[in-house]
């Protein structure tokens, strides 16, 4: 199994801020975009929401990447270029998981911090036409960006089962307390099994820090048939799902 740590949402070049908690709940902003979407953030419900955030240079009319997209317990996500170029070359497919993360604000000090806020399990990938043919495929409740307009020629779909974060649990954070912002906390397995974009072993820090990249969307760690890595990510599941 392979599992991936995709970087998506807002940041301090797409959109300019982190993504807000609200009320205790991680509210991922899609990025804003200039074409190839039909959804504004107010057909998201997150007008004034973006509106706050961006101090007034985005607004409820302006058109967002609606991606990843997430209705009754299923997502639908697409990647092109040199992202899904990577994620091929290193096999992810059907039966692999994403781990969705993001820039985040805490609500009380307004430290910026990366967090998990959303899962999938994928069950189709590919092509958008040869994804639409699977029996897994189930039609994604708004246009999907990916859908829409001239794309590279690996333009593809990812659909699956997901969902995202009901809480901002503490350990769905990434960051180490105190930061700095890219100074993560991992369990110790990842260090033995890898990542992509991690190889130097400078950015690998005692048993459980890692020095996180700052650029790349898309980062693969193939887990094996390791039993302990597979244990974490169903309670990474659970936690998010809320039923832990």
């Amino acid at each position: 199994m392979k599992l991936v740590f995709s970087r998506k949402g807002f940041d301090s070049t797409a959109g300019g801020v982190p993504s807000p908690i609200v009320d205790g709940i991680p509210v991922s902003l899609p990025i804003p975009a200039r074409d190839r979407s039909r959804t504004t953030f107010a057909d998201r419900g997150l007008a004034d929401l973006v509106k706050t955030v961006s101090r007034g240079k985005l607004t409820g009319e302006d058109l967002c990447h609606d991606d990843p997209m997430f209705a009754d317990g299923l997502c639908w996500f697409g990647q092109c270029g040199a992202a899904q170029g990577h994620l091929l070359k290193h096999g992810v497919g059907p039966g692999d998981h994403f781990l969705f993360f993001g820039l985040f604000a805490d609500p009380e000090t307004g430290e910026r911090h990366h967090r998990i806020f959303g899962h999938m399990r994928v069950l189709a990938s590919g092509a958008p036409g040869d994804v639409a043919q699977s029996p897994h495929w189930r039609e994604p409740p708004r246009h999907h960006p990916h859908l829409e307009g001239e794309w590279p020629a690996n333009n593809a779909l990812w659909f699956g089962a997901g969902t995202t974060a009901l809480s901002a649990s503490a350990e769905l954070r990434l960051t180490r307390p105190g930061g700095p912002l890219n100074l993560w906390d991992v369990p110790p397995w990842l260090k033995r099994r890898g990542l992509t974009y991690h190889d130097r072993a400078q950015r690998w820090l005692g048993r459980t820090g890692l020095d996180s990249a700052k650029r790349g969307q898309e980062f693969v760690c193939d887990l094996g048939r390791a039993q302990e890595p597979r244990r974490w990510l169903e309670e990474i599941v659970a936690l998010i799902e809320g039923v832990r």
